[in-house]
């Protein structure tokens, strides 16, 4: 492909393939977009729209042939390289992250995490060593990373983004209550998890009603 695609298109493309790879397990050949749109409350025409945006066609007497929409998906959204990524605050969120990252994706690896912590400093945890964030700048250069998830403090989450992007991430993934302000050439998603929980928390009292 050679145009960018709209960011919630990638979101539900990163879903269709993980629907995809279970389908795969279970000896599917084909589906159809009303199975996949099921899968994940999403509208078969929105799942028809998506698949024809990356080029994909199906038949509408067997659907979508699963492992051929499963590579065609494969290959447009993940990297052609290793993409190196740090976890910035080893913390109980930090290391949760990096669990639930590390075996999903091959092409995604954890190479380096950084905190404070004097008892965390210099020792590997689960295979990967901990430095202290006064050398991010020299740490993100010399592993080559691309990619940080921002999980400390909201007081000091700007310093260290900025410290991130002097260092070179080309993207930044920003899991504190700080809205952080970065360069338009990085690009910046963030997680608020207390306005997801309040959300959830405001339509639970609609639910069944």
């Amino acid at each position: 492909m050679n145009h960018i695609l709209p960011h919630k298109t990638v979101e539900r493309l990163s879903h269709y393939r993980r629907c995809l790879s279970f389908l795969i397990e279970q000896e599917r050949e084909t589906v159809f977009s009303h199975e996949l749109a099921a899968m994940l409350h999403y509208t078969p025409v929105q799942v028809r729209r998506d698949v024809m945006l990356i080029g994909h066609e199906g038949t509408l007497r067997h659907g979508y042939v699963v492992k051929d929409l499963h590579k065609q998906i494969i290959d447009i959204i993940e990297s052609r390289d290793n993409v190196n990524i740090a976890i910035v605050g080893y913390g109980d969120l930090g290391r949760a992250i990096m669990h639930y990252i590390m075996g999903r994706n091959p092409s995604m690896h954890i190479a380096a995490a950084f905190d404070v912590n004097p008892n965390k400093i210099g020792k590997y945890h689960d295979g990967i060593l901990c430095f202290h964030v006064d050398d991010i700048v020299e740490t993100i250069k010399e592993y080559k990373i691309q990619i940080a998830v921002l999980t400390t403090p909201a007081q000091v989450a700007q310093k260290v983004a900025d410290d991130l992007v002097a260092a070179g991430i080309k993207g930044l993934l920003n899991y504190t209550t700080k809205k952080i302000k970065l360069p338009e050439k990085i690009y910046l998603e963030e997680y608020d998890m207390i306005t997801s929980l309040e959300k959830v928390a405001y339509f639970m009292k609609f639910a069944g009603k």
